[in-house]
Order: C-alpha cells, then structure tokens, then sequence
C-alpha cells in the first residue's frame, strides 16, 4: 500500500480527445454546446474523488475546424456553470498571459474561487497559435522569449492583486460598523516593461488565498518558468525515460530556487482504449483511428512540424530531411515529441498521423484496465509522475469506462483516495494555503 496517493484531472475536450471522437457513435455532437452535459461529466469525476475538471482554452479559432470539434466555450462561463452544480471538484481554466489583461484576469479567478469555496486554478499559457494575434488588435504573433517574458510579469501581477487584500483586511462587523481594514489594502503600484497596474483588486483574498498555479508547456522556457512559478505542471510525454527525466529535471530546477519539490506536481496525459482483452481495445482504438480524415490530419502535421504532404504520400516514410528544425517551431517543447516519435518508431506518415489523432501527442494506452492501471501505477512508482490528466478519447463513454473499471484497481491497490479529504483545490492537491504578501513586503520587492 502507497502512502503518497495519486492525483486525477479529468481534462475535457469536445467530444473528447481522439480527433474523429465527434464522428464515433458513442458521441453525440449535439452535447457539445449542452451545459447539461458539461455538468454530468464534472458530477461524475467528484463522484470518483477526481482531484479538478480541466478546461484548456484558445483566443482564436483553430484552422481546422472544417474537420473537427475545435470550436472554444468561454472557460469561466463554463467552470461557473460547472461551479454551481459541484461540490467538491477543482476547477481549472485556461488563460492567456499574451492575450488578456492581468486585473481583468486576477478579478475573474478570484471570482471562481469565491463562488465555488476555494475549487479554482489557473493553468497559465502564453498562446502558440499565431492566428490569435489579429483578434487582438496586433499585427503580428510575440515571439516566443518575449511571450514568456510577459508571462513572468504578468503572473507577477496577478499574484499581488489576488494579496493586495490581507486576510484580516475583511472585517464585516455589524456592532462596529466596519465592513474593511482599508490600512490591509494595497495599491500595487507596478510599473514594468509589458505591464502598467495600479490596484488594488476590487474583491477580497479569496478562500484559498491565492487560486492553484498550474503551467503546461516543456520546452526550455516553459521549464524555466514552471520551476519558478507553477504548483502543477501539465506534461505530454511518449516513454517512461522521457517523463523521468523531465519529471527529475523540474523537480531539480525548483529544488535550485528554493522552492519544496514536493509542492510541484508533474500530471502528464494519459488518453485511454480500454477493452475488456487487449484485442478488443485496440479494436476499439483502430475503430476510432479509420474515422480520421487525412486532409484534418495533414494540417495537424504541417503545424507540428512545417511538413507539407498529401494523402498520396500517406504509406510512405516521413521524410524526416524536410521537417523545418529551426525557429520558433523548433523551440516547442511539442514539435521535439513528434521528432523523437518519428526518430524512435520509424513510422509512416499515416501510422504517425494516427499515433497523433489519439491525443495531440499526449500518451495514448490501449489494454485491459488492469493493463491502464499498471502503466499508471508504473510511472507514478518510478519517479515521472505524482498523476495524471486523463484525457478521455470520447465522451461520456471514454470516461465512464475509466471511472467503473480502472480507477477501482487503483484504490485496490491504495494508489488513489476513495472520498475527498479537503474542500479546496489546493487541498485536494496537497498544497499549503499561502499567507498574503501585501504589496509592501519584500516578497516583491
């Protein structure tokens, strides 16, 4: 028996992850805009004792969305539906340090965390989807180091509006007649080279103090800030050795900046097909798989790795010499994990389209529950992950099968919790409540 237990996300996605999930007859398209249906699947993980529902986010429409369901609902119109119809489950959201404003932002998730007692956190991305920038009044995509330059700023910010209320600066004494310690509210008064912010937040310090910081993006800058800031990191990783040595590398990175390793967790994606024989789920996977559409599939690749193919060249080799290897493409931690696939497997264009569909290169298992619950438990065990966003390849049906069949082996084998311990994200997740660091203190300074 574990002493340390797993963490679980369920990640949702339209339909669910698998590209083709809104063609396959276990979907129901129609469910996608259905808020009813959004709220199902959030009470059904906290039945499971998930740890949070995550909600990933885009400020454009993806170029795609000919071929599937790639359209965005709003993450906080979404998480405060899913709010009011959940108790106890996290709720985290995606957005934007490029392409929002932090006092808007810092007001949005202090709201989230109000209204739902404590269940928000805030998965930081910097937007790698250059179409965004004309919806935003700019002329042309940030490069990369300056993204996550801003970034750095921005979260910066953020985290000294949601402390410019100290905790007793809420007062709300009816004999008195003091409703707030105007001496515990700050300005914040920054000044930098992206941002210019007053304050203070117009809402008080929300239950959990601050919502839970959570990062997805491997590449070189993104590990650089998630060691400096993230409290959970969401990862994409094919092999166990890859998954420990990025799990090894951040945890080290934190260690070197004096913050506990402990306090960061590693969640990579885990899509599963699950049979009752292992036949039968690569049936299944296979099922899903000849549902793709090569000219969806092609642009995927074109955008991952610069390739230009058509479905001629399908069942061929990829022709690795043509992959663009420099620039801001080269630089993403996703375009050197379709590069080591195509170095490692030696695929053809439409086996790596297909390794692809399941999950946008996120892990796909394909077994028995007992065979899903053994590669979890393999690289919980083994030093590449404290758990994982389960990324179902089709919903509802992808999900419940997980829910009925894998996640019983894994409290039968003391890896996960069978009921919540806490009310908060944050102590679902294991993390201490921060005390508020004012703007006057010199954690800012």
């Amino acid at each position: 028996m574990s002493a340390r237990k797993l963490h679980l996300n369920l990640f949702v996605y339209p339909g669910g992850h698998h590209e083709a999930a809104w063609r396959h007859h276990g979907t129901d398209p129609g469910h996608l805009l259905d808020i009813g249906f959004y709220q199902d699947l959030a009470r059904r993980a906290e039945q499971a004792a998930f740890d949070a529902v995550f909600f990933a986010d885009g400020p454009s429409l993806a170029d795609n969305v000919r071929y599937a369901s790639r359209f965005r609902l709003e993450p906080f119109t979404w998480l405060s539906a899913v709010a009011a119809a959940t108790r106890r489950i996290g709720l985290i959201a995606t957005a934007s340090t490029t392409y929002t404003e932090p006092y808007n932002l810092a007001r949005l998730f202090a709201s989230l965390d109000h209204l739902s007692g404590g269940r928000a956190g805030w998965n930081i991305v910097t937007t790698g989807a250059p179409q965004a920038a004309g919806n935003f009044g700019l002329d042309a995509h940030p490069v990369h180091a300056e993204r996550y330059e801003r970034a750095r700023e921005f979260v910066d910010v953020v985290t000294r509006l949601w402390d410019s209320w100290e905790d007793e600066a809420l007062v709300a004494d009816q004999k008195s007649g003091l409703f707030a310690d105007t001496g515990r509210i700050h300005e914040i008064n920054h000044v930098g080279r992206h941002l210019k912010v007053r304050g203070p937040l117009n809402l008080p310090r929300s239950p959990q103090g601050r919502p839970v910081h959570v990062q997805a993006g491997s590449s070189q800058d993104g590990r650089a800030f998630a060691a400096a800031h993230a409290e959970a990191v969401f990862t994409a990783h094919q092999t166990l050795r890859s998954g420990q040595d990025f799990y090894a590398d951040l945890k080290a990175r934190a260690a070197t900046l004096g913050r506990n390793p402990d306090r960061i967790l590693i969640l990579p994606g885990i899509s599963p097909f699950i049979g009752s024989t292992e036949a039968e789920a690569r049936a299944l996977h296979e099922e899903f798989d000849e549902l793709t559409q090569p000219e969806y599939s092609l642009q995927l690749l074109h955008r991952l790795l610069g390739l230009r193919l058509t479905a001629e060249e399908l069942d061929g080799p990829v022709p690795r010499r043509l992959i663009e290897t420099g620039g801001e493409r080269g630089n993403g931690s996703r375009f050197q994990l379709v590069l080591d696939i195509i170095d490692r497997e030696q695929p053809t264009v439409r086996q790596l389209l297909h390794r692809l569909a399941g999950a946008r290169g996120h892990r796909v298992v394909t077994g028995t529950p007992e065979q899903v619950a053994d590669q979890i438990q393999e690289w919980f065990e083994h030093g590449a992950a404290d758990g994982f966003n389960v990324m179902p390849p089709w919903l509802p049906g992808g999900f419940d099968v997980f829910v009925d069949q894998v996640v019983p082996i894994l409290r039968a084998r003391g890896l996960f919790r069978t009921a919540y311990d806490g009310t908060t994200l944050r102590e679902h997740y294991g993390l201490p409540r921060p005390a508020s660091a004012p703007a006057s203190s010199k954690e800012y300074a």
